[in-house]
């Protein structure tokens, strides 16, 4: 039952488990609290935690996280979207290597128009090790 109260209280206020330990903590607290009013045998109160556990999880932890949590911020990872200015000039095709984030990346003109050295540029895809480049604005 102890071990039920750290894993519920855990899960509230420092570890985002996404519910699971809420279910697994209320399990056990309710387990804890049959076992100290009726005498049960071990086999049973596992199996007992087992089905509390699994079944809270399954019929509830879904819509009880998201009516909590929300739908969590979308999170943008890579390169894509962001901006840089070009080390050297380039014709529509042609690739050069720049500095983006604290790496060096292979940049290359994706758009019609030849770019000038300095240009401020926006990043339109990734491919591979390549930054795909267009002139802001």
């Amino acid at each position: 039952m102890i071990g039920g109260v750290i894993l519920f209280g855990a899960e509230l206020t420092f570890i985002d488990a996404q519910f699971y330990l809420v279910f697994v903590g209320s399990a056990s607290i309710i387990v804890g609290l049959i076992v100290a009013t009726v005498a049960v045998e071990n086999w049973a109160q596992w199996a007992l935690f087992a089905l509390l556990s699994i079944g809270s999880m399954a019929l509830f932890r879904g819509r009880i996280y998201r009516r909590l949590r929300g739908h969590p911020p979308e999170v943008h990872t890579g390169p894509g979207g962001g901006a840089l200015t070009l080390p050297m000039a380039l014709v529509p095709g042609e690739s050069c290597q720049a500095e983006h984030a604290g790496s060096f990346w292979t940049v290359q003109n994706d758009s019609a128009v030849p770019l000038p050295s300095g240009a401020r540029v926006r990043i339109v895809r990734v491919q591979g090790l390549t930054l795909l480049v267009r002139p802001v604005g």
